[in-house]
Protein backbone atom coordinates (compact mmCIF):
# COMPACT_ATOMS: atom_id res chain seq x y z
CA UNK A 1 0.00 0.00 0.00
CA UNK A 2 1.13 3.87 -0.60
CA UNK A 3 0.44 4.74 2.82
CA UNK A 4 0.14 8.56 4.27
CA UNK A 5 1.82 8.63 7.42
CA UNK A 6 1.05 11.95 9.70
CA UNK A 7 3.66 12.61 12.66
CA UNK A 8 6.31 10.84 10.93
CA UNK A 9 9.07 12.39 13.09
CA UNK A 10 7.21 11.87 15.97
CA UNK A 11 7.54 9.17 18.95
CA UNK A 12 5.17 6.78 17.36
CA UNK A 13 5.78 8.09 13.68
CA UNK A 14 9.64 6.53 14.20
CA UNK A 15 8.99 3.06 15.10
CA UNK A 16 5.92 2.79 12.71
CA UNK A 17 7.86 4.15 9.45
CA UNK A 18 9.99 1.05 9.25
CA UNK A 19 7.46 -1.22 10.28
CA UNK A 20 5.34 -0.30 7.13
CA UNK A 21 8.54 -0.66 5.36
CA UNK A 22 9.65 -4.03 6.19
CA UNK A 23 6.22 -5.27 5.18
CA UNK A 24 6.33 -3.70 1.66
CA UNK A 25 4.29 -0.72 2.29
CA UNK A 26 5.16 2.57 0.33
CA UNK A 27 5.80 4.95 3.19
CA UNK A 28 5.25 8.82 2.65
CA UNK A 29 5.57 10.73 5.90
CA UNK A 30 4.25 14.69 6.92
CA UNK A 31 5.24 16.53 9.70
CA UNK A 32 6.00 19.42 10.73
CA UNK A 33 10.03 18.58 12.01
CA UNK A 34 12.15 17.19 9.63
CA UNK A 35 13.05 13.68 10.23
CA UNK A 36 14.22 10.38 8.74
CA UNK A 37 10.76 9.40 7.43
CA UNK A 38 9.61 12.75 6.95
CA UNK A 39 9.30 13.73 3.25
CA UNK A 40 6.74 16.56 3.01
CA UNK A 41 7.59 19.13 5.98
CA UNK A 42 4.89 20.98 6.93
CA UNK A 43 1.49 21.43 8.79
CA UNK A 44 -1.65 18.88 7.67
CA UNK A 45 -3.43 22.61 8.76
CA UNK A 46 -2.77 23.34 5.38
CA UNK A 47 -5.67 22.17 3.36
CA UNK A 48 -3.91 22.68 -0.16
CA UNK A 49 -0.45 20.92 1.09
CA UNK A 50 -2.70 18.03 2.24
CA UNK A 51 -4.37 17.88 -0.85
CA UNK A 52 -1.35 17.81 -3.37
CA UNK A 53 0.64 15.03 -1.18
CA UNK A 54 -1.90 12.85 -1.14
CA UNK A 55 -2.70 13.43 -4.80
CA UNK A 56 1.17 13.43 -6.21
CA UNK A 57 2.16 10.67 -4.20
CA UNK A 58 -1.08 8.68 -4.64
CA UNK A 59 -2.07 7.28 -1.71
CA UNK A 60 -4.25 4.53 -1.15
CA UNK A 61 -4.10 4.10 3.14
CA UNK A 62 -3.76 6.75 5.69
CA UNK A 63 -2.34 6.80 9.42
CA UNK A 64 -3.24 9.73 11.44
CA UNK A 65 -0.45 9.56 14.04
CA UNK A 66 0.32 13.57 14.20
CA UNK A 67 -1.41 15.91 16.98
CA UNK A 68 -0.84 18.32 19.61
CA UNK A 69 -0.73 15.90 22.87
CA UNK A 70 -1.61 16.52 26.37
CA UNK A 71 2.08 17.85 27.40
CA UNK A 72 1.96 20.32 24.39
CA UNK A 73 -0.89 22.45 26.63
CA UNK A 74 1.65 24.57 28.37
CA UNK A 75 3.30 25.75 25.18
CA UNK A 76 0.40 26.23 22.80
CA UNK A 77 -3.10 28.31 23.30
CA UNK A 78 -6.35 26.72 22.52
CA UNK A 79 -6.63 27.14 18.86
CA UNK A 80 -3.31 25.84 18.16
CA UNK A 81 -5.19 22.24 19.37
CA UNK A 82 -8.15 23.14 17.09
CA UNK A 83 -6.06 23.99 14.04
CA UNK A 84 -4.14 20.49 14.55
CA UNK A 85 -6.03 18.12 16.59
CA UNK A 86 -9.28 19.32 14.56
CA UNK A 87 -9.40 20.95 11.24
CA UNK A 88 -6.15 18.94 10.11
CA UNK A 89 -7.77 15.32 10.51
CA UNK A 90 -10.79 16.91 8.45
CA UNK A 91 -8.49 17.97 5.91
CA UNK A 92 -7.08 14.34 5.76
CA UNK A 93 -10.37 12.97 6.38
CA UNK A 94 -11.37 14.70 3.23
CA UNK A 95 -8.66 14.55 0.99
CA UNK A 96 -8.65 10.91 1.49
CA UNK A 97 -12.47 10.43 0.96
CA UNK A 98 -11.93 12.61 -2.45
CA UNK A 99 -9.27 10.29 -4.00
CA UNK A 100 -10.99 7.32 -2.90
CA UNK A 101 -8.33 6.20 -0.46
CA UNK A 102 -9.24 2.31 0.93
CA UNK A 103 -8.48 2.60 4.86
CA UNK A 104 -7.87 5.63 7.21
CA UNK A 105 -6.43 4.81 10.84
CA UNK A 106 -6.84 7.05 13.31
CA UNK A 107 -4.39 7.90 16.87
CA UNK A 108 -6.59 8.45 19.56
CA UNK A 109 -5.97 8.45 23.13
CA UNK A 110 -7.55 7.36 25.90
CA UNK A 111 -7.15 10.32 27.73
CA UNK A 112 -10.40 11.53 26.27
CA UNK A 113 -12.27 9.23 28.45
CA UNK A 114 -10.76 10.52 32.13
CA UNK A 115 -13.20 13.30 33.57
CA UNK A 116 -12.05 15.41 36.54
CA UNK A 117 -13.89 12.70 38.38
CA UNK A 118 -12.08 10.05 37.50
CA UNK A 119 -8.81 11.71 37.02
CA UNK A 120 -9.65 12.39 41.25
CA UNK A 121 -10.43 8.70 41.92
CA UNK A 122 -12.59 9.35 44.30
CA UNK A 123 -15.15 6.70 43.94
CA UNK A 124 -14.67 3.55 46.16
CA UNK A 125 -13.91 1.30 43.01
CA UNK A 126 -11.61 1.82 40.44
CA UNK A 127 -13.50 2.49 37.00
CA UNK A 128 -13.05 0.31 34.74
CA UNK A 129 -12.59 1.71 30.95
CA UNK A 130 -14.10 0.12 28.11
CA UNK A 131 -14.83 1.34 24.34
CA UNK A 132 -18.26 1.57 25.67
CA UNK A 133 -17.65 3.71 28.32
CA UNK A 134 -19.59 7.23 29.50
CA UNK A 135 -20.59 10.06 29.06
CA UNK A 136 -17.19 11.21 27.97
CA UNK A 137 -16.35 14.41 29.34
CA UNK A 138 -12.73 15.56 28.88
CA UNK A 139 -11.13 17.51 31.04
CA UNK A 140 -8.99 19.93 28.69
CA UNK A 141 -8.59 21.54 24.99
CA UNK A 142 -6.48 17.74 24.20
CA UNK A 143 -9.23 15.34 24.91
CA UNK A 144 -12.04 17.74 23.16
CA UNK A 145 -9.71 18.23 20.38
CA UNK A 146 -9.25 14.65 19.90
CA UNK A 147 -12.71 13.73 20.82
CA UNK A 148 -14.04 16.09 17.97
CA UNK A 149 -11.72 14.39 15.68
CA UNK A 150 -12.77 11.15 16.37
CA UNK A 151 -16.85 12.32 15.82
CA UNK A 152 -15.26 13.66 12.06
CA UNK A 153 -14.13 9.81 11.86
CA UNK A 154 -17.45 8.63 12.45
CA UNK A 155 -19.09 11.25 10.31
CA UNK A 156 -16.83 10.65 7.75
CA UNK A 157 -17.15 7.03 7.48
CA UNK A 158 -21.18 7.28 7.71
CA UNK A 159 -21.05 9.87 4.51
CA UNK A 160 -18.42 8.20 2.53
CA UNK A 161 -18.08 4.41 3.41
CA UNK A 162 -14.70 5.36 3.54
CA UNK A 163 -13.20 2.26 6.21
CA UNK A 164 -11.98 4.06 9.48
CA UNK A 165 -10.38 2.73 12.61
CA UNK A 166 -10.29 4.81 15.44
CA UNK A 167 -7.32 3.66 18.18
CA UNK A 168 -7.54 5.08 21.48
CA UNK A 169 -4.09 4.42 23.34
CA UNK A 170 -2.92 4.25 26.38
CA UNK A 171 0.48 6.63 27.54
CA UNK A 172 2.99 5.10 25.76
CA UNK A 173 5.65 8.20 25.24
CA UNK A 174 9.36 7.96 27.23
CA UNK A 175 9.11 11.38 29.19
CA UNK A 176 8.31 12.01 32.60
CA UNK A 177 4.87 12.61 33.83
CA UNK A 178 3.87 16.16 33.97
CA UNK A 179 1.47 15.61 36.66
CA UNK A 180 2.87 13.17 39.32
CA UNK A 181 6.67 13.19 40.83
CA UNK A 182 5.96 10.69 43.74
CA UNK A 183 7.85 8.04 42.15
CA UNK A 184 10.80 7.43 39.89
CA UNK A 185 10.12 8.16 36.09
CA UNK A 186 10.58 3.76 35.93
CA UNK A 187 8.47 2.48 38.78
CA UNK A 188 5.65 4.68 37.39
CA UNK A 189 5.73 3.48 34.05
CA UNK A 190 6.31 -0.22 35.40
CA UNK A 191 3.00 0.18 37.89
CA UNK A 192 1.31 1.43 34.51
CA UNK A 193 1.31 -1.70 32.80
CA UNK A 194 -0.78 -3.30 35.68
CA UNK A 195 -4.08 -0.74 34.17
CA UNK A 196 -3.30 2.24 31.48
CA UNK A 197 0.38 1.58 29.64
CA UNK A 198 1.97 0.03 26.35
CA UNK A 199 5.35 0.29 24.92
CA UNK A 200 5.70 2.08 21.48
CA UNK A 201 6.47 -0.61 19.68
CA UNK A 202 2.67 -2.05 20.53
CA UNK A 203 1.53 0.84 19.73
CA UNK A 204 3.33 0.72 16.23
CA UNK A 205 1.96 -2.93 15.50
CA UNK A 206 -1.49 -2.27 17.03
CA UNK A 207 -1.42 0.15 13.78
CA UNK A 208 -0.34 -1.93 11.40
CA UNK A 209 -3.13 -4.72 12.33
CA UNK A 210 -5.69 -1.94 12.50
CA UNK A 211 -4.87 -1.08 8.90
CA UNK A 212 -5.18 -4.34 7.66
CA UNK A 213 -8.43 -5.16 9.13
CA UNK A 214 -10.02 -1.56 8.18
CA UNK A 215 -12.23 -2.67 5.04
CA UNK A 216 -13.60 -5.67 7.52
CA UNK A 217 -14.50 -3.51 10.51
CA UNK A 218 -15.81 -1.18 8.07
CA UNK A 219 -15.37 1.72 11.48
CA UNK A 220 -14.57 1.04 15.23
CA UNK A 221 -13.49 2.42 17.59
CA UNK A 222 -10.43 0.28 20.19
CA UNK A 223 -8.86 1.10 23.28
CA UNK A 224 -5.30 -0.11 23.24
CA UNK A 225 -3.09 -1.16 26.08
CA UNK A 226 -1.18 -3.79 27.42
CA UNK A 227 -3.59 -6.54 28.66
CA UNK A 228 -4.46 -6.12 32.57
CA UNK A 229 -4.57 -8.80 34.92
CA UNK A 230 -6.95 -7.92 37.23
CA UNK A 231 -10.44 -9.09 36.67
CA UNK A 232 -13.33 -6.77 37.46
CA UNK A 233 -13.93 -8.59 40.85
CA UNK A 234 -10.83 -7.18 42.04
CA UNK A 235 -12.13 -3.73 41.35
CA UNK A 236 -12.52 -3.02 45.51
CA UNK A 237 -9.97 -4.70 46.67
CA UNK A 238 -7.53 -2.70 44.36
CA UNK A 239 -9.10 1.07 45.46
CA UNK A 240 -8.29 -0.17 49.20
CA UNK A 241 -4.91 -2.76 48.77
CA UNK A 242 -3.60 -2.68 45.54
CA UNK A 243 -0.43 -4.21 46.53
CA UNK A 244 -2.11 -7.24 48.26
CA UNK A 245 -3.54 -7.70 44.73
CA UNK A 246 -0.72 -7.70 42.55
CA UNK A 247 1.47 -10.06 45.07
CA UNK A 248 -1.64 -12.40 44.81
CA UNK A 249 -1.01 -12.50 40.91
CA UNK A 250 2.42 -12.12 41.26
CA UNK A 251 3.53 -13.68 44.38
CA UNK A 252 7.67 -12.02 43.83
CA UNK A 253 6.69 -8.45 42.91
CA UNK A 254 6.84 -6.66 45.76
CA UNK A 255 10.69 -8.62 46.40
CA UNK A 256 11.25 -7.64 42.87
CA UNK A 257 10.63 -3.99 43.32
CA UNK A 258 12.70 -3.55 46.43
CA UNK A 259 15.45 -4.27 44.21
CA UNK A 260 15.13 -1.20 42.60
CA UNK A 261 13.97 0.54 45.35
CA UNK A 262 10.99 0.94 43.90
CA UNK A 263 6.86 0.69 45.20
CA UNK A 264 4.35 -1.09 43.90
CA UNK A 265 1.03 0.79 43.63
CA UNK A 266 -1.07 1.58 47.23
CA UNK A 267 -4.43 2.24 45.21
CA UNK A 268 -5.42 1.36 41.58
CA UNK A 269 -8.34 4.52 40.23
CA UNK A 270 -8.46 3.07 37.15
CA UNK A 271 -8.30 0.19 34.60
CA UNK A 272 -8.15 0.04 30.33
CA UNK A 273 -10.11 -3.08 28.82
CA UNK A 274 -7.97 -3.65 26.13
CA UNK A 275 -10.02 -6.96 25.10
CA UNK A 276 -11.97 -5.67 22.19
CA UNK A 277 -9.21 -5.41 19.71
CA UNK A 278 -8.15 -8.57 20.98
CA UNK A 279 -11.57 -9.99 20.22
CA UNK A 280 -12.45 -8.23 16.73
CA UNK A 281 -9.10 -7.48 15.45
CA UNK A 282 -6.92 -10.39 17.12
CA UNK A 283 -4.22 -7.82 18.56
CA UNK A 284 -2.67 -8.23 22.28
CA UNK A 285 -0.60 -6.04 23.02
CA UNK A 286 3.24 -8.16 23.51
CA UNK A 287 4.58 -5.68 26.91
CA UNK A 288 2.63 -6.59 29.93
CA UNK A 289 3.29 -6.24 33.58
CA UNK A 290 4.64 -9.82 33.21
CA UNK A 291 7.16 -8.87 30.64
CA UNK A 292 8.44 -6.30 33.49
CA UNK A 293 9.14 -8.47 36.42
CA UNK A 294 10.37 -10.68 34.01
CA UNK A 295 13.25 -8.35 33.17
CA UNK A 296 13.69 -7.49 36.78
CA UNK A 297 14.33 -11.24 37.65
CA UNK A 298 16.59 -11.93 34.97
CA UNK A 299 18.25 -8.33 35.46
CA UNK A 300 17.59 -7.99 31.62
CA UNK A 301 16.55 -4.43 30.06
CA UNK A 302 13.46 -2.92 30.84
CA UNK A 303 11.30 -3.88 28.43
CA UNK A 304 9.64 -0.10 28.12
CA UNK A 305 11.55 3.46 27.00
CA UNK A 306 12.15 5.84 29.55
CA UNK A 307 14.05 9.02 28.73
CA UNK A 308 13.31 12.04 31.49
CA UNK A 309 15.10 14.23 28.60
CA UNK A 310 12.64 13.28 25.76
CA UNK A 311 11.85 16.33 23.87
CA UNK A 312 9.75 16.30 20.98
CA UNK A 313 11.16 17.14 17.65
CA UNK A 314 8.17 19.34 17.12
CA UNK A 315 8.79 21.69 19.71
CA UNK A 316 8.21 25.42 18.79
CA UNK A 317 6.64 24.29 15.82
CA UNK A 318 2.92 23.62 14.93
CA UNK A 319 1.29 20.85 12.96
Amino acid sequence: MRVLLTGSSGWLGRHLAPLLRERGDEVTGIDIAPGPDTHVVGSIADRALVERTVLSHGIDAVVHAGALHKPDIARYARQAFVDVNVTGTLNLLEEAAAVGVERFVFTSTTSLMISQAIRDETADAPVWLDEDSGPLEPRNIYGVTKRAAEELCRLLHGETGMPVVVLRTARFFPEEDDTHRTLSGENMKANEFLHRRLTVEDCATAHVAALDAAPRVGFGTYIVSAPTPFARADAGALKADAAAVIERLFPDARELYARRGWSLPASVGRVYDASRIEREIGFRCAGDFAAVLAALREDRPLPFAHDADYVSPALGRVG
